[in-house]
């Protein structure tokens, strides 16, 4: 009997199965914060469930507590001030553990109903997620509730769609029958049993918490694994809320809640301890290169799938559309203040400038017509500060400074601090932009995270783009572009991003930019590169995530 969970959320994995076959546009949650789809009330209840939160303790009812932990410092200056259990490490996992055998008889079909009704569930949530993911991290109200709620729920549910697809390629039982000539056949029954590998740790970063953390999260539940969500020490919140919720389904479901726990931690050594535990069979990891290394390096015992820093590029050769060009790439680099894994940090230009439909461009006009378009972009408050946000950390505010200061290059757009009227207390600055020559590799040629990015002038083309995928191949890149009017240039960069294996973008002037990632058609990452070892997602993604353990007698 199918799980009737799975057959009330039917239309929504089929919708999902199916767009990851086609790769056509599809979505199971509305991007648009409308009433008509989240209620006429869901706006202000939302509001209002995450202020109840606000100078409290979230409890979960996990085992192991000793304390409690908060001090998330939220980037828009208000006081947060929440506390999280904080719970033994060996006690969440023995717990997971336990759990695992009742997820397991739940079968793949009551697995993948009950994480789509806890996507559902959290899609019900979206505006209270959206608070709170906007107030931790600093990102816009727009861009919280899209990235932090319905493209994160959608990234869930791809996770959850390509997990269902692996587990149904395995019968649960088969005849086996080898003729035998004039004897007898050898006839055998033969059951698979899917078991997940072991307990799955997804560690979380500041700057996206359900985002990058939903891929893993139900990739691994999905596949019958106990998590451990380890969030960033400012954005527990809306992880928080996501494991309360995941918990009271489960719970809802007869299924132990213990399946899915929280960790906070004050001290990196607790999450070194956790996720080097031998019962941790998966951890998930979005970060810097030091500790996603020490992760690779360390967690022998488990697959490490780790999104790390990169430094995407774009190549401009040409254009025939020079100003939607211009607006393109300003909206690209003033997004979220440029805190994104896919922002690009430098931008190839040839000494000679660049043909365009309004006439040739030499290499300073280029530096001076994309500085005026991002200056230009911002010049209204209301826009500024919806699409800049605020800045996360105190570490991108000193490497703002630091190029501000004009020692990685000719500073050609200063970085400016920007009052906002609702939070005065927001670190907000727009884009900082440089120009430097190709020879100053120390400079470009590793990430600054942040609102800062270079416009280096190389050679000519063929020089960029082979410069293009020496950084892919050697520092690592989630995004590529290239602007050109002329297809063998086009094929040159498209062979050099297939050699280098990173995504590419080509000739974006309209309302898709370079550092956007659609779920179920985007692959976000290659795995093939040294920014991620892993995709948001593919098959690799979620099969290794679960073993096949059989039995056979004769029949």
């Amino acid at each position: 009997m199918t799980h009737p969970l799975l057959e009330k959320h039917r239309a929504t994995l089929d919708g999902a199965l199916n767009a990851i076959h086609t790769r056509c546009y599809w979505a199971a949650y509305n991007e648009m914060p409308s009433p008509k789809s989240y209620g006429e009330t869901a706006a202000e209840d939302g509001k209002q469930a995450f202020a109840a939160r606000l100078g409290k303790n979230l409890e979960l009812d996990q085992p192991g507590q000793s304390g409690w932990l908060g001090g998330e410092q939220s980037p828009y200056g208000i006081d947060l001030n929440v506390h999280y259990p904080v719970c033994d490490h060996a006690a969440l996992i023995a717990a997971g553990q336990q759990a695992m055998t009742g997820w397991q008889k739940a079968g793949a079909d009551g697995r993948t109903g009950i994480c789509l009704e806890i996507l559902s569930r959290l899609n019900q949530q979206s505006f209270e997620l959206a608070h709170a993911v906007m107030m931790t991290t600093g990102q816009g109200w727009m861009m919280a509730f899209q990235a932090g709620a319905p493209h994160a729920q959608e990234r869930g549910l791809e996770a959850v769609a390509y997990a269902y697809r692996e587990m149904k390629f395995v019968p649960g039982e088969a005849i086996w029958e080898k003729p035998q000539g004039k004897n007898p056949p050898l006839v055998m029954k033969k059951h698979f049993e899917l078991v997940g590998h072991g307990v799955g740790v997804v560690v979380g970063c500041g700057t996206f918490p359900t985002w990058n953390t939903y891929p893993g999260l139900f990739a691994a539940l999905a596949t019958g694994n106990a998590v451990i969500v380890k969030p960033h020490g400012n954005a527990i919140l809306p992880a928080a809320i996501t494991v309360k919720t995941i918990r009271a389904v489960l719970a809802e479901n007869g299924i132990d809640p213990n399946l899915v726990t929280l960790c906070v931690a004050a001290e990196r050594a607790t999450t070194q301890a956790l996720v080097t535990h031998p019962a941790v069979k998966s951890v998930d990891f979005t970060g810097g290169n030091v500790f996603g290394q020490w992760l690779i390096d360390h967690c022998r015992q488990a697959r490490v799938y780790a999104e790390l820093a990169g430094v995407n590029n774009i190549v401009i050769d040409s254009t025939d559309a020079y100003q939607a060009m211009l607006r393109n790439l300003a909206f690209t680099l003033s997004l979220y203040s440029g805190q994104m894994c896919t922002t690009s940090q430098a931008i190839f230009v040839p000494a000679g400038g660049i043909e365009t439909d309004d006439g040739h461009k030499s290499y300073d006009t280029v530096c001076a017509d994309l500085a005026g378009a991002i200056s230009g972009f911002l010049a209204k408050p209301e826009v500024a500060h919806a699409v800049l946000g605020a800045v996360q950390s105190a570490d991108t505010l000193q490497r703002i400074q630091l190029a501000d200061s004009g020692e990685l290059g000719k500073v050609v757009l200063a970085s400016t601090q920007l009052a906002n009227p609702e939070f005065p207390k927001a670190e907000v600055r727009t884009p900082v932009l440089l120009a430097c020559d190709a020879a100053d590799e120390q400079a470009y040629m590793e990430e600054r995270f942040g609102p800062i990015s270079f416009i280096v002038k190389v050679a000519d083309t063929a020089a960029a783009i082979a410069l293009s995928e020496r950084i892919v191949a050697t520092h690592g890149a989630l995004t590529t572009g290239i602007y050109s009017t002329k297809p063998e240039v086009i094929d040159a960069m498209t062979a050099a991003t297939q050699r280098s294996k990173v995504a590419l973008s080509i000739n974006l002037s309209g309302g898709v930019f370079v550092n956007q990632s659609t779920a179920y058609s985007d692959y976000h990452g290659t795995g093939g590169n040294p920014a991620a070892n892993a995709s948001y997602a593919d098959a690799a993604f979620v099969a290794n995530r679960f073993v096949v353990v059989q039995r056979r007698y004769h029949v």
